[in-house]
């Protein structure tokens, strides 16, 4: 769908427009553009210094022209008067190649020349901290299983169901929310769509779930393990593939095992094939990997993969296939970049696909404690140096993402590792003080 956007300004009482994207590193950026200058910034964009956000770039590059989707463009529930637009990042009237939603762009129009058409729905979990982000912001939510925990959701009633009544009214088709694993944490459900649908409206949700919180007096945070001992935030990603018209699951055959076709099965080879690749996008952050690689937590279970397998449904694997037609990527986490995220599945998926490449034994046993039982099997990466290193040696994925992105996420993401490696720990103080 087409939007004039300066109709939907009239047509809906928008008096700004925050024109926004995405970095490297998934921060938003946007700018507040008025309804009146609208029309301009729909054909040119919104100028933006590439260099002052988390992209490869120089202060002496020319600006970056942020030019607004009109089909991604959603009114503010909790502020009419301005509307949230996902934005394309051109320069000198070229894609930026780096820039994460055109990433996902190229790589959908990929799988539209295979007959491909990627749906994926995503899980993201999150903690509702107190305003100053250091405990949770409920202090009776106390329990050692809190999972579902029918009196800590409905304390934080006001803020779940403010944002679900959002998403009801968006059309989003939200169907569950619940409390999760951690004191603090929670999970909110809405209806799978196309991987460039999927990918705007998990953006979208991250940014109006942080701001109705904040309304509240709160922080919601969704990063991937901000307290120690307790389960970690995952973003699940569930993955269908159908044909361009939309109608027809090419992952479902009732005649395959778990009723994932031929053509399933090797997309998902893909998967296992570039996992450990995978984890330096999937789990983008130095505290990603206290969520992947953690001991058992104070609930009893991680509820997150530290190995590459692949299981029915069992939630104790990095994929599980859950029903006929489709699966779960477990490996995900709160911090993964939206538009990053949705790529990096497509790509393993199609070189799996290309190379019919085979997702390996199937293991039903509960990992968590017969994990050493399976031999053979890659460990995920321990850190996000090893993910990048992983990453970097991993020159099919690479090139399918994009040699500038890959070179320009690389080249970022070890300057954060640097930038943690440098830094000094109490640990360090604690344990090498005697020596």
């Amino acid at each position: 769908m087409t939007t004039d956007l300066a109709v939907f300004a009239k047509e809906k009482g928008i008096k700004y427009f925050m024109v926004s994207y995405t970095d490297l590193f998934g921060g938003q950026r946007a700018k507040l553009v008025p309804a009146q200058a609208i029309s301009d910034m729909a054909v040119d964009g919104a100028g933006f210094a590439g260099f002052a956000t988390w992209l490869d770039l120089t202060p002496a590059h020319p600006d970056m022209m942020a030019v607004p989707d009109p089909s991604s463009v959603i009114q503010l529930p909790w502020k009419k008067d301005v509307a949230w637009v996902a934005s394309n990042c051109v320069m000198e009237g070229k894609p930026v190649e780096q820039a994460p939603r055109n990433v996902l762009a190229r790589l959908i129009a990929e799988a539209a020349k295979e007959g491909l058409r990627v749906k994926t729905g995503v899980e993201p979990e999150f903690f509702l901290l107190n305003a100053a982000g250091d405990a949770v912001s409920d202090p009776l939510d106390n329990a050692v299983k809190p999972c579902y925990d029918q009196q800590a959701v409905m304390r934080r009633y006001d803020v779940i169901a403010e944002v679900c009544d959002y998403m009801l009214e968006l059309g989003w088709e939200a169907y569950q929310n619940d409390h999760e694993d951690a004191i603090g944490q929670f999970e909110m459900n809405w209806k799978y769509d196309d991987a460039m649908q999927t990918a705007d409206k998990h953006s979208f949700f991250k940014f109006m779930m942080k701001s109705v919180a904040e309304k509240h007096g709160l922080r919601a945070t969704f990063m991937p393990k901000p307290f120690q001992g307790l389960t970690g935030s995952g973003c699940h990603a569930h993955i269908s593939v159908w044909d361009l018209a939309g109608k027809k699951n090419a992952f479902s055959d009732d005649s395959k095992e778990l009723g994932l076709s031929d053509r399933g099965r090797t997309f998902l080879g893909g998967i296992m094939k570039h996992a450990s690749a995978l984890a330096a996008i999937c789990n983008p952050t130095v505290n990603s990997y206290k969520r992947i690689n953690a001991p058992r937590t104070i609930s009893g279970a991680t509820w997150a993969p530290n190995t590459v397998t692949w299981t029915g449904n069992n939630r104790t694997h990095m994929v599980r296939v859950p029903g006929p037609g489709r699966f779960e990527l477990r490996l995900p986490d709160g911090a993964v970049n939206p538009y990053l995220l949705q790529a990096i599945i497509i790509a393993a998926g199609l070189d799996g696909i290309r190379t019919n490449a085979d997702p390996g034994k199937r293991h039903d046993i509960d990992m968590y404690t017969q994990g050493h039982t399976v031999k053979n099997a890659p460990k995920l990466p321990l850190n996000l140096l090893d993910a990048l290193r992983d990453y970097d040696k991993d020159k099919t994925l690479k090139a399918m993402m994009g040699e500038e992105f890959s070179a320009a996420y690389l080249k970022l993401k070890h300057q954060e590792w640097n930038s943690y490696a440098s830094h000094f720990t109490k640990w360090e103080h604690d344990t090498t003080l005697d020596i």
